[in-house]
C-alpha cells in the first residue's frame, strides 16, 4: 500500500532490505565425566529480539556437537553454535577418572570429579558453573552447571545433587527449557545419581545404574559416571530464528539441516545440524 500512495503522488517506491530477527543460539553440551565423575556443563545460551538482517545476504549457522562421555576419563568439550557474529561457547567438561580432576570451563562449567572443583563459566553471560566434587569417592563428583543456575556440590547417596536448571524459553510459541546440566555420579552407591537439569541435561549414574546423554537439540551436559558405566555425551546445541512472515522467504542453504513453522503473523526457522548458510529475499 505504500508503495502504491507512493508511485500516485510521484514519491519512489519504498524498498525494504532488511528485517529484524529474534534468535536462539545453544551451543553442545559438555560430556559428562566417568568414573565417579562430574556432570557436563550445558551449551551456552543466548538469546535477543534485535538482530538485523540484510535481504539477499549469506548468513553463517554452525549447529555445535555435543562433547564425548567419558567412560573412565573426563568427557570432552561441547562445541560451539554460530549465528552470523553471535557465538554460543560449548558446555564444559565434567571432571572424571582421577580424584581430583577439575570440570572444563564453557557455557556452563563441568561439574568436577569426586575430589575435584567446578568448572566455571567462560565467557561469562552464557551460563553457570559447575559444582565441585562432595570430598570423597562416596560423595561422588559435582553437577553441572546450567543456563538458569549453577552445579551443585555431590552430595550424600540419599540426596543426589541434579544438574543446574536450564531457562525456559518460548521463541517456537511453545515454552521450553534449554542448557541444562548434566546430574552428578554416584559415587559407591546403588541407586541412580543426579537428575539432569531441566533442558536436556542427562542423569548421573551408580555402581549399578547407567548415567544417560544429554538431549539432542537442547545443548545439555552429559550425566556424571559411576561404576556402571553407561552413554554420557553431551547434547547438540540448536539455533532457532523468529520472524515476521511479511518480512521476508528464508532459504535454508547446503549443509544445514532444518525446518520452518508458522506461529501466528510469525515464522519459526529450527536448525537441527551442519554448518551452512541461511537467507531471506
Amino acid at each position: 500500500m505504500l508503495n502504491i500512495i507512493a508511485a500516485q503522488i510521484g514519491v519512489p517506491s519504498l524498498v525494504i532490505t532488511t528485517l529484524t530477527v529474534e534468535y536462539l543460539v545453544v551451543a553442545g553440551g559438555g560430556g559428562g565425566g566417568g568414573s565417579f565423575g562430574g556432570g557436563g556443563g550445558a551449551g551456552g545460551y543466548k538469546t535477543a529480539a534485535n538482530f538485523t538482517a540484510d535481504l539477499s545476504t549469506n548468513i553463517t549457522v554452525t549447529i555445535g556437537a555435543g562433547g564425548t562421555g567419558g567412560a573412565t576419563t573426563s568427557g570432552g568439550t561441547g562445541n560451539n553454535s554460530v549465528f552470523s557474529t553471535i557465538t554460543s561457547s560449548g558446555g564444559g567438561f565434567g571432571g572424571g577418572g582421577g580424584s581430583s580432576t577439575a570440570g572444563g570451563s564453557g557455557g556452563s562449567g563441568g561439574g568436577g570429579s569426586y575430589a575435584g572443583s567446578g568448572g566455571t563459566a567462560s565467557p561469562a553471560g552464557q551460563g553457570n558453573a559447575g559444582g565441585s566434587g562432595g570430598g570423597s569417592l562416596g560423595l561422588g563428583g559435582g553437577s553441572g552447571g546450567g543456563a538458569g543456575a549453577a552445579g551443585g556440590t555431590g552430595d550424600a547417596p540419599s540426596n543426589r545433587t541434579p544438574g543446574g536448571i536450564g531457562i525456559a524459553n518460548s521463541i517456537t510459541g511453545t515454552s521450553t527449557y534449554y542448557a541444562g546440566g548434566g546430574g552428578q555420579g554416584n559415587g559407591q552407591g546403588t541407586g541412580f545419581g543426579g537428575v539432569g537439569g531441566l533442558g536436556g541435561g542427562g542423569r548421573g549414574g551408580s555402581d549399578v545404574n547407567p548415567n544417560s546423554s544429554g538431549d539432542v537439540n537442547t545443548g545439555g551436559g552429559g550425566g556424571g559416571g559411576g561404576g556402571a558405566g553407561g552413554t554420557n555425551a553431551g547434547g547438540s546445541g540448536i539455533v532457532i530464528l523468529r520472524y515476521l512472515t511479511s518480512a521476508g522467504t528464508i532459504t535454508i542453504g547446503a549443509g544445514l539441516t532444518g525446518s520452518t513453522a508458522t506461529d501466528g503473523s510469525h515464522k519459526v526457522t529450527t536448525i537441527t545440524a551442519g554448518t551452512g548458510n541461511v537467507s531471506w529475499a
